[in-house]
């Protein structure tokens, strides 16, 4: 199964403080996201895994351009995915993007274990949806819980799907909450 890529866009913030003191390095923290017409807008299709699978490569096309964006893999620490239903789709149909932005994200970045949290939705253009962040490499890192927007002025349509995928360099600028540090992750389970 194909899809019909309207648009792609690919932005990065560049944060300097969070009126702390200046960072030496700024944390950078993108998204990568493509608007496609949904195959299934208006009826119901029971068997959405051939759609699932071809969804796998646009999954690695974003995750290579946001890495790329954001200075190559090495640098990447957290990670997530969204996803925009148009008014004529279901929840499910972007339900899609879990197995296939993740897959792609994961397969780019060396096969990281901690789950890549999520946010989905149905809205119109212009929805603005916040993506959670988790550390790459253990759920358990609290400095690296964080947000990223995810939004088009003129996506998704009714009958499209925006799929997204957001990425950071780093944790909170000046995280002082407690809990796992990055430093300390040793068992390499995705959890801690």
């Amino acid at each position: 199964m194909s899809y019909d890529i309207r648009k792609t866009s690919l932005g990065v913030e560049t944060v300097w403080h969070e009126r702390g003191p200046r960072l030496e390095t700024p944390l950078l923290v993108g998204t990568a996201i493509a608007v496609i017409r949904n195959p299934f807008a208006g009826r119901y299709e029971p068997d959405l895994m051939p759609f699932q699978a071809s969804l796998r490569e646009l999954g690695r096309a974003l995750a290579t351009d946001l890495i790329t964006q954001l200075g190559g893999a090495p640098r990447i620490e957290a990670y997530g995915k969204g996803i925009i239903v148009g008014e004529d789709g279901e929840l499910e149909h972007g339900a899609v993007w879990h197995e296939a932005g993740g897959h792609g994200m994961r397969e780019m970045l060396g096969q990281p274990k901690a789950i890549v949290p999520a946010a989905k939705t149905i809205g119109g253009p212009g929805t603005r949806l916040m993506v959670p962040l988790g550390h790459i490499h253990a759920a358990y890192v609290r400095s690296h819980f964080g947000t990223a927007e995810m939004t088009l002025w003129d996506a998704p349509r009714r009958d499209e799907i925006a799929f997204g995928l957001v990425m950071a360099t780093g944790g909170r600028p000046h995280a002082r909450i407690g809990g796992l540090k990055a430093s300390e992750i040793a068992v390499h389970d995705g959890q801690r």
